[in-house]
């Protein structure tokens, strides 16, 4: 190592190289790196829905979901399985342990649901596939007041045309109801004709086909294919489909019999931009494309495009999610960069500018270097590594000042030129290395922390540890080049202009330093030094009285702080069997109540700047807004429809420009809405990204009453917390069911149960005949009554039953009926029913954490107690909770073990680390009172900030610690070492520290909501570093002493018990 720091050091050119290499290589690739809000990660979870059309949720449940779960339940990389049993589908999630090869994991799941043979005949094909977290870049509104079949036309044609733009791959349509044909025939006419529905939908399928035929191989002409062309795409191809040749020649024909309507399938679902009906087409990133040249192609194409869509028809921009990575890489950027000027004008004040000129130009060229390494990490740029930047800024100059420092202070002695840099460098490589390896050490295992929380979090160690690197090989092979030209200034006073009056006023402030530390410092380290067990005893009662603020409560525990974004949503969900009438309305009421907002609000607003509100989506039939918002926190489900369900959307003006905070909006609007004693579940958000519901509690049993039970008991006793809002449960009752018994004497005529059953479903829900594709689209054709003959009991009672040999029965004569009610959606985990109750917290009246440990401590036990059946569990943000901070804390025992063995190694010796990791726990009372001092909330990631902190607190000490041992090798006493390593490393430590907080402190400051859930991370590391700087100076050394004083101990006891020397 010493012989290629000379040799760089000797050889400029390979130094200047060197440099110009990493720089060039980083300016290249940056330009090639994908640019997201949140970086995109899998989930660990294997996504299973079936489709099971007209089935009720207990049939699915029995059919689909018991069967997929005993299927897969066993495998060893499966942790746990979810099923949700609704209407029409079966949706299960199946997570995998962590670690586990998703891929592989895939395939044997696939092979085992594959190998289900007993599934329902007219059950889906398994749509089997691995999550990955990730959301639209841009939204498309459609609007105008045209039909539904308009509408959809042009969203379709916008949809083509984006597709074929360079550089967007996936586009869908989006609020739009599927297409369909429906083939409709009444009662009296298949009486009339003597028909059923299995000879219409034979007929159909016979007449409507497409199918090759092989070829011909002709003697001269080659080969010739042969095709049977007759497949119906149209309504009138199908009107002209033959059903029965009649002896006398004349052909019926389906157009004869059938209403045939080509339109939508059958849901209530409808969307309305600003008031007006409306489809969306979104637009979605994939691999590496860039979410801002996306953006950008998709404005342009609406500002283009006016020309294309009749009068009437608008095209609006919604939902842009690259104005959050825009706004949020700006600012980071401008952060970084004040930063950088903060640690600059820092290292300009302590050091000669053109020393500290050279010690910043390792900032640029680590962050270029890492910039390199990007896309072999799978690193993007994101709101977390542009924070990682910022995070490292100024911990990256901490060993070019070391090595900087003492070049310095080697030329100042007299060592001149190229050979004092190199025996500076030299003298300093052995505790700078190893400095870097400790930080990288601490920050390494939040790279294997396990969560969600963990796999966002991860890309901060992935941009640090590179930079460190870097940052390493630079002070060490090119830095003491560059310093080697550094000459001593003799006469200050010498110079002129801007360069001489700086050069006068850095020396002023380091005499005035210098006359600090022999005035203030010296005799205060004096003191500390012979009264050191006082000085011992007074820093561990501040540790104990700063946990016990902790322990005490005084100090909030916030697990992920929400994240505020440009979007509030409002989502209702009434009673299932409401009508889209009633839904409507309710909706209506939450538009009404948003308009009123936005008038007050923007009364309140000065001139000059826009409404409050840019644009509203409100939905009838779905949730789309929250089904996106829980899939991109983790919660994978199918997609939230339904007649009974609704949503209001209102996109704000970007945070930068309104004067009030989405939640602030997001509160008034709850306010305004007030009850709605019709609705099951109102639910209002403002996040752009959720670890999960802040309280969510599953209850599982065997007994289903007694699990509804206990959920409105626990309910009962959410409400009486202050501060929880939006209490619910995932329990719904279900729609009316008419639940259908074939007669004995039925049988006897050669009925059987699946007959009836087939005879019921082809009339009322319909048989789907047939699928035909229409260019992008799946057409799926429908064979059943017209609509006005499947509303009503009476017309159940009217239909006839057709019995082998063709003759027509009442209905009534050979089935009997029983009226029930069943369950919206049935949940499961692990093979047993479940019910989860769910609450939110406003974090300005309660604590989510305080309310979940009384939880867990008080209510959730009096629970067990007065419903012995029931077992509960956490899951949201609390199970997401356990799981984090578990790993964290294995993970950080694993890295102390590391950091032990770098201090070992390079001071040969099993008791010094421990001198220089007892500032470990000190740092963490700066941290702590950092939080404190700034008004915030403990959060995890303050967590993931002390774990880094632990890399850069033992710097100094390693730094302060090595210096005593090398003048103790020349014959120094312990005192006056401890005393002269003090006086010496107090210029550099105090550096390190303070370039490390001013590089954080722009973002300490920081007032943006978008960017303020990363502050605490920051203030971990900031005030943490600042207040063991203070311990660094004074109790490592006391610490050294002590040490020494044991020794002595022990070796004069040694000395009394054995006699030896």
């Amino acid at each position: 190592m010493n012989s290629l720091i000379e040799w760089f050091a000797k050889n400029g050119v390979a130094a200047n190289l060197l440099a110009i290499f990493i720089a060039v290589v980083g300016f290249v690739t940056i330009g090639t790196l994908r640019q997201e809000v949140f970086p995109e990660f899998s989930s660990d979870i294997i996504y299973v829905r079936v489709v099971y059309p007209g089935a009720a949720p207990e049939e699915i449940e029995e059919g689909i979901s018991q069967k997929i779960e005993e299927a897969v339940y066993g495998l060893t990389d499966v942790k746990k399985i979810t099923s949700t049993s609704r209407e029409n589908s079966s949706s299960l999630m199946i997570e995998l342990n962590p670690g586990t090869a998703a891929a592989r994991a895939l395939d044997e799941i696939k092979t085992r649901i594959d190998a289900i043979d007993t599934f329902p005949e007219e059950s889906e094909k398994p749509v089997i596939e691995e999550i990955m977290m990730r959301k639209q870049v841009i939204n498309v509104a459609i609007s105008g007041n045209a039909t539904e079949a308009t509408l959809r036309h042009y969203a379709s044609d916008v949809r083509d045309r984006l597709m074929a733009l360079e550089g967007i791959t996936q586009v869908e349509l989006a609020n739009v109801r599927e297409l369909e044909i429906s083939i409709e025939v009444s009662e009296n006419t298949l009486r009339q004709y003597g028909m059923s529905f299995d000879e219409l939908s034979m007929a159909i399928r016979n007449s409507s086909v497409d199918l090759p035929g092989g070829s011909i191989k002709v003697n001269r002409g080659g080969e010739v294919l042969l095709r049977t062309k007759g497949q119906a795409k149209e309504v009138v191809d199908f009107e002209q489909i033959i059903l029965r040749t009649l002896p006398d020649g004349t052909q019926l024909r389906l157009g004869q019999v059938a209403n045939i309507i080509d339109g939508f399938e059958e849901n209530d679902r409808e969307s309305y931009f600003n008031g007006v009906p409306c489809a969306l087409v979104k637009v979605f990133r994939v691999g590496d494309e860039n979410a801002i040249e996306i953006s950008d192609i998709v404005q342009q194409f609406t500002q283009n495009s006016t020309h294309l869509f009749p009068e009437g028809i608008n095209l609006t921009t919604w939902q842009d999610d690259s104005v959050y990575l825009a706004g949020r890489r700006d600012l980071m950027i401008r952060n970084g960069l004040t930063g950088f000027c903060l640690v600059f004008m820092v290292l300009a004040l302590f050091l000669r500018f053109r020393l500290a000129f050279w010690v910043s130009l390792g900032i640029p060229i680590s962050f270029l270097g890492t910039f390199w390494l990007m896309p072999t990490l799978d690193v993007s740029i994101s709101m977390i590594s542009l924070f990682a930047f910022i995070v490292v800024l100024g911990i990256v100059v901490d060993d070019a000042i070391l090595i900087g420092e003492n070049i310095h202070a080697h030329h100042e002695q007299g060592t001149p030129g190229l050979k004092g840099a190199v025996a500076g460098a030299i003298e300093m490589a052995k505790p700078v290395t190893f400095a870097v390896a400790t930080s990288i050490a601490a920050f390494a295992p939040l790279i294997f922390v396990s969560g969600n929380t963990g796999k966002i979090m991860k890309y901060i160690p992935l941009i640090v540890i590179p930079t460190l690197f870097f940052s390493l090989i630079e002070s060490l092979f090119i830095l003491p080049k560059h310093l080697s030209h550094l000459k001593k200034v003799d006469d200050i006073e010498e110079g002129k202009g801007f360069v001489g009056t700086w050069r006068r006023f850095q020396h002023r402030f380091v005499t005035r330093m210098d006359q600090f530390v022999m005035k203030i410092y010296k005799p205060s380290l004096r003191w500390c030094l012979e009264w050191r067990y006082l000085t011992m005893a007074i820093a561990t009662a501040v540790f104990f009285i700063t946990m016990g603020l902790v322990g005490g409560g005084h100090l909030k525990f916030t697990f992920f702080p929400p994240v505020e974004g440009d979007n509030i949503a409002a989502a209702v969900t009434m009673p299932l069997g409401t009508t889209s009438e009633e839904t409507q309305q309710a909706v209506k009421k939450l538009q009404q109540a948003a308009y009123e907002v936005r008038d007050e609000l923007d009364a309140q607003t000065p001139e000059g700047y826009p409404s409050i509100v840019r644009h509203m989506l409100s939905s009838v039939g779905s949730q789309p807004f929250m089904t996106d918002q829980s899939r991109s926190g983790g919660s994978v489900a199918s997609s939230i429809v339904g007649s009974h369900t609704g949503e209001v959307h209102i996109e704000a003006s970007p945070s930068e420009e309104r004067k009030f905070n989405a939640y602030d909006i997001a509160r008034r609007w709850r306010e305004k809405v007030g009850e709605m004693p019709e609705a099951e579940n109102l639910q209002f958000t403002a996040d752009i990204f959720q670890a999960g519901d802040a309280i969510n509690i599953v209850l599982t049993g065997a007994n289903f009453n007694e699990l509804i039970d206990a959920a409105e008991w626990l309910k009962i006793q959410l409400a009486n917390f202050e501060g929880v809002i939006d209490i619910s449960d995932s329990f719904r009752e279900g729609k009316e069911e008419i639940q259908l018994q074939i007669k004995p004497e039925a049988e006897s005529l050669g009925l059987t149960q699946i007959d009836l059953a087939r005879q019921v479903r082809s009339s009322f829900y319909g048989e789907e005949v047939q699928r035909i594709q229409r260019g992008r689209d799946d057409v799926r054709v429908m064979l059943r009554y017209p609509q006005n003959e499947r509303r009503s009991l009476a017309n159940l009672e009217k239909m006839r039953i057709r019995i082998p040999g063709g003759t027509e029965v009442p209905f009534n004569e050979v089935a009997s009926v029983k009226f029930g009610r069943g369950y919206e959606s049935i949940r499961r985990i692990d093979r047993r029913r479940a019910v989860n109750v769910t609450a939110d917290v406003d974090s300005s009246k309660g604590n989510t954490n305080a309310i979940n440990t009384e939880l867990k401590n008080k209510i959730l036990p009096k629970l067990r107690a007065d419903f012995p059946s029931v077992y509960w569990d956490f899951e949201g943000e609390q199970s997401e909770q356990a799981e984090t901070i578990a790993s964290m804390n294995y993970l950080y025992m694993i890295a102390l073990i590391i950091i032990y063995g770098l201090l070992a190694i390079p001071f040969g010796s099993y008791i010094q680390p421990i001198i220089v990791m007892a500032a470990i726990p000190f740092g963490l009372i700066g941290a702590i009172w950092g939080h404190v001092v700034m008004g915030m909330d403990v959060t995890i990631l303050s967590g993931f900030g002390v774990v880094a902190l632990t890399g850069v607190v033992v710097n100094d000490s390693l730094v302060m610690v090595d210096y005593v041992n090398r003048k103790r090798s020349i014959g120094l006493k312990e005192m006056e070492a401890a005393r002269q390593a003090g006086m010496s490393r107090f210029r550099p430590i105090i550096l390190t520290s303070l370039t490390t907080f001013a590089g954080l402190t722009p973002l300490l400051l920081e007032k943006s909501l978008q960017a303020k859930f990363l502050v605490p991370m920051g203030i971990s590391l900031g005030f943490g570093v600042i207040f063991a700087t203070v311990i660094t100076l004074i109790l490592v050394p006391a610490m050294y002493l002590i040490l020494e004083d044991i020794r002595s101990l022990l070796k004069k006891t040694r000395t009394i018990l054995f006699g030896s020397k």
